[in-house]
């Protein structure tokens, strides 16, 4: 134990991973040992012989798991930015050994006695507003994981949630080496005509890595669509591309097959949700939510579609004259579209993505884009340093300062994809903030950004961009929080609101004043042309209706699968996602779901069953709260302190909705989020 880091509290600054000393073998003792002293804590607190309060029962059990929450926030980073076989080993083996363990306590039945106790008395503590809610959360966490169960049902629960665990894992490994299966190596330079000269060397690069000399990779990204369609002016390549991404885990020529493990996912959530007393997984799943039912949604959603469906139609048929123009007289195919879309991009706002990406190197738009923008809205300031142990080499530090001076924590940035980075984006935290703890937040944003040529500057597209600002929401999220207990930190709130923030904070990339102080040529020095500018803010709304259609398609589907119960599961895969896409109109072949079940990672791997609908959900929020911010005066540190006090700081101490009608005095307008997508001229 003496030689386990993970069995101290790093002396690193805010208890940062010395990722020098930490290896693949100190993660099993320590999660084994973690959950040994925590069910010894969770036994120490139901086991007490005095009456149960709030402080010996809910605030302590605040206190406990602290190795084993240690070495989890580690190690789930590593497995998803920079795994390996021997991680990959563990986490199959403590899957469900990490479900168990939660059932251990959650199914606690003297343990939820006493939770029971406190919170029928919870009228009379006088509690604050975040410690009431804690209480209620804490009751309702134990009753939705089955502690009113009889011990019959308990035990099934415990089976399901096991076997749950395991398949999450095997599906997340499974689309890790798909997207090595299923990349596009191609022979010829030739075909490539139309990427960029960096671009096709950075390809031949990556083939190199992968033993394949003189030739060329094509990486699969985790959508359906992959952004190198949109150069490529070879057609058979493009179909070929897109349909090594469309088509993957399906068991192709002996391949990976994912469909089982969906299809037993379902079955397993709706026997689940069965045995707890809900109709189906999506009522359960929607019920803590600001959504709150199923029915809330699909009403929301299904009123977008018409527009949307409009709008792509429209888009369409642009599409098809360019089509035309180019000699094709065929149907539009899903691989043509953004290709097409990109010709009429540049003909209706002459844009060029090759003529805007030098004006945004990686670097500077981090440091006078992100940073800058958050330094305009909130005073803080990031200053980098090299003097702390990272887990990889293209991962950067910065300390994280407050206007007075004061450090509020540490941020990472790993930018680049690699082979061994899972698809995406996301943000994660090696620490989360607490008054209770007395801890402070060492943040981390993951992005899947391709890497340039070696020697070459790192040039991202403007879609790059925005993730970046997306990802810094959520991470100021966990920088800004303030709050007393560590369950309610920074990115704790429903899922439904927690992509308010980081969508909010994409805005701020086409702000001028922002744009001006990034958008800055990489060889001459020059800012981007106003005109150019221009030109770029206005073509964003270009393409809104395939990129709503393709989104609301996943959602969809995501519903549909999390509304059957256990007995009426299809056997096909694809027909039911058809069905359900015919369902709600959004079937138009051209335009495929951005996810497919059989690599839909944010459900069937990654939190978000039932929930990513979530998305759209919190874009209206966070449209609605920078319509009220541009009418506040925009760019200004009175209107970034008053959203960093009413939203950012508080976590998940209150409900999210009262949250936002503090800050906002008011409900969200749905046409906010109208406007912002270009669906909506009035």
């Amino acid at each position: 134990m003496s030689d386990n880091p993970f069995f101290s509290i790093s002396s690193l600054p805010f208890e940062a991973p010395d990722f020098d000393v930490i290896s693949e073998e100190h993660f099993a003792p320590a999660f084994d040992e973690g959950m040994r002293r925590e069910l010894a804590e969770i036994d120490s607190i139901a086991s007490n012989p005095e009456p149960p309060t709030f402080e010996n029962t809910i605030v302590a059990m605040e206190k406990t798991g602290d190795l084993l929450t240690r070495a989890q926030r580690v190690f789930f980073n590593l497995t998803s930015a920079h795994t390996n076989d021997a991680l990959q080993e563990i986490q199959s083996e403590f899957a469900p050994k990490f479900a168990a363990h939660s059932d251990n306590i959650l199914l606690n039945r003297t343990l939820f006695e006493r939770v029971e106790s406190v919170y029928q008395q919870r009228e009379d503590l006088d509690l604050d507003d975040a410690s009431l809610k804690l209480l209620e959360d804490t009751h309702r966490n134990f009753v939705r994981a089955g502690a009113q169960l009889t011990d019959v049902e308990q035990t099934r629960m415990r089976e399901i949630n096991e076997r749950i665990s395991t398949l999450t894992t095997q599906f997340q490994e499974s689309l890790l080496e798909l997207n090595r299966e299923r990349a596009v190596i191609v022979d010829d330079e030739a075909l490539l005509d139309g990427m960029s000269g960096d671009r096709i060397a950075a390809a031949r690069e990556a083939a190199s890595n992968r033993g394949h000399e003189d030739k060329y990779l094509l990486s699969i990204t985790n959508t359906t669509r992959v952004p190198i369609l949109t150069s490529l002016n070879n057609r058979d390549l493009r179909e070929r591309v897109w349909k090594a991404s469309a088509y993957r885990g399906l068991g192709e020529d002996g391949g990976i097959d994912t469909r089982p493990i969906v299809k037993e996912l379902v079955e397993l959530r709706a026997e689940r949700t069965e045995l707890l007393g809900y109709p189906n997984f999506a009522t359960f799943a929607l019920e803590p939510q600001t959504a709150q039912s199923p029915e809330n949604v699909l009403e929301m959603l299904t009123g977008l579609i018409p527009a949307v469906v409009s709008n792509a139609e429209q888009e369409g048929e642009l599409i098809k004259q360019k089509m035309q123009e180019d000699g094709i007289d065929d149907d539009l195919q899903p691989w043509d579209w953004e290709f097409y879309a990109e010709k009429v991009r540049k003909e209706q706002y002459d844009i060029d993505e090759d003529e805007v990406r030098p004006y945004f190197e990686i670097n500077r738009v981090l440091e006078d884009g992100v940073f800058y923008a958050m330094n305009r809205l909130y005073g803080v300031a990031f200053e980098e340093r090299n003097d702390l142990p990272i887990y990889h080499p293209e991962v950067r530090v910065f300390n994280v300062y407050d206007e007075d001076g004061s450090q509020l924590g540490l941020f990472y940035a790993d930018y680049f994809s690699r082979d061994s980075k899972r698809g995406g984006a996301w943000m994660n935290s090696f620490v989360v903030q607490s008054h209770l703890l007395d801890k402070k937040p060492v943040i981390v944003n993951v992005l899947n950004v391709s890497p340039p040529a070696e020697g070459e500057p790192a040039l991202i597209s403007f879609s790059n961009v925005t993730t970046m600002f997306h990802e810094m929401g959520h991470a100021v999220h966990g920088l800004f929080s303030d709050v007393n207990f560590p369950s309610q930190a920074g990115t704790s709130v429903p899922r439904d609101f927690v992509e308010f923030p980081s969508t909010f904070e994409e805005d701020w990339a086409i702000h001028p004043d922002v744009l001006r102080n990034y958008a800055i040529h990489y060889e001459t020095g020059e800012p981007i042309p106003q005109e150019l500018l221009d030109r770029v803010i206005a073509a964003q709304e270009f393409n809104q209706g395939f990129d709503t259609y393709e989104y609301l398609g996943a959602t969809m589907v995501d519903l549909e699968w999390h509304l059957l119960d256990r007995d009426n599961v299809p056997g096909d895969v694809a027909e039911f996602e058809n069905a359900s896409l015919e369902k709600y109109n959004l079937d138009w072949y051209a335009i495929p779901p951005r996810y497919k079940s059989a690599y839909f990672s944010h459900i069937f791997s990654g939190g978000y069953s039932a929930n990513y609908y979530a998305y759209i959900w919190s874009e209206i929020l966070a449209s609605d709260a920078f319509a009220f911010m541009r009418e506040e005066g925009g760019l200004t540190r009175e209107n970034g302190d008053r959203y960093r006090q009413h939203i950012l700081s508080r976590g998940g101490s209150l409900d999210a909705m009262e949250l936002y009608r503090e800050y906002r005095g008011g409900d969200p307008d749905v046409r906010h989020l109208l406007r912002r997508r270009g669906l909506d001229a009035n």
